[in-house]
This record gives C-alpha cells, sequence and structure tokens, in this order.
C-alpha cells in the first residue's frame, strides 16, 4: 500500500485526535490515517455501513464527526 500523504493542516488534527471534542470535525485525510485506509476504501466502507457517513460542510466539502469516528474505532478494535 503506498504511503498515505496528510497535508499539514490535517496533521494537526489527526495529532490532537484524541484531544478533539466529539463534536469536533475532521476531513478525509485525517480519516484515512485514523483507520490506515485509502480514499476510495474509506468511501466503500462508508457505503457497505462499516463507517460513519460525512456531513456536508459546504457545497463540494465534507467532514467527519470526530465522536462518530471514535464510535467507529472502537467496534474496529473490539
Amino acid at each position: 500500500m503506498p504511503e498515505l500523504k496528510i497535508p499539514p493542516e490535517s496533521l494537526s488534527a489527526l495529532k490532537n485526535f484524541n484531544f478533539l471534542p466529539n463534536e469536533a470535525r475532521v476531513r478525509l485525510p485525517v480519516v484515512c490515517a485514523l483507520f490506515s485506509r485509502s480514499a476510495s476504501s474509506i468511501w466503500r466502507d462508508i457505503k457497505a455501513g462499516r463507517l460513519p457517513a460525512p456531513i456536508k460542510i459546504g457545497p463540494r466539502a465534507t467532514a467527519w464527526v470526530v465522536g462518530d469516528l471514535r464510535k467507529a474505532l472502537a467496534r474496529a478494535e473490539g
């Protein structure tokens, strides 16, 4: 698998993920890094119901709610 490239603005959110409030939102590069999956795999997992769907934050932008991602991570680990 190719190395994940995380933009600098997403790197901070990833490093501080455990300290973010559940209501915070993160973009796709952070979700890819959290689950160690490519963007296409993330979208496939959403369609299959394995990951939570993002919310629209703009006409061409989506983000995931941190609390929803924490629940998905807990299910994946346990």
